[in-house]
């Protein structure tokens, strides 16, 4: 072991994260949690994609390479550790390669191939929160940004309702 005056004039080094691949979902998208869940699985508990919930109200863009909730809810995005951001399929194609998988989204890489599944993901993305039963983003976005407000102000307005 090493003299204490030595240990504590060692420069303190960025730690690198253990996760390969940050995954940011919407956890309030039942399709998008069984997805999720079936990579959880895959994962095994090795701990090589870090997934965050973007509809917990604890979600912040500074964590997560400065992506912005609306943003997040728009289209799937991913962080890589060096900070790097990547998002619709090429995200599938990251993170089904990182846990072994890579062959499920091999098709995806041939040029007109991949151009129509980013066009088929687009389309899918513009239409996920009708498609599942929920409010158009523009509401989503003012319901979580009302919330947040009563919660950080520690107050809420009274509804109708509280009278």
């Amino acid at each position: 072991m090493q003299p204490l005056e030595t240990q504590l004039n060692k420069p303190i080094e960025a730690a690198t994260p253990s996760w390969k691949i940050k995954l940011l979902y919407d956890g309030e998208c039942p399709l998008c949690v069984r997805e999720v869940n079936f990579l959880k699985k895959r994962d095994v508990g090795r701990g090589l994609i870090a997934f965050v919930n973007i509809a917990d109200d604890n979600y912040t863009p500074q964590e997560n390479g400065g992506i912005d909730f609306e943003t997040a809810m728009g289209r799937i995005h991913a962080l890589l550790p060096d900070g790097t951001i990547i998002k619709n399929i090429e995200v599938f194609r990251q993170v089904y390669e990182i846990l072994g998988m890579g062959w499920v989204y091999s098709f995806t890489k041939l040029p007109i191939i991949g151009a129509i599944a980013d066009i088929i993901y687009g389309i899918w993305a513009d239409w996920r929160l009708a498609l599942t039963g929920r409010s158009n983003l523009e509401t989503i976005v003012a319901e979580r940004q009302k919330r947040l407000e009563c919660t950080t102000q520690s107050r809420c307005p009274l509804s109708e309702t509280d009278f």
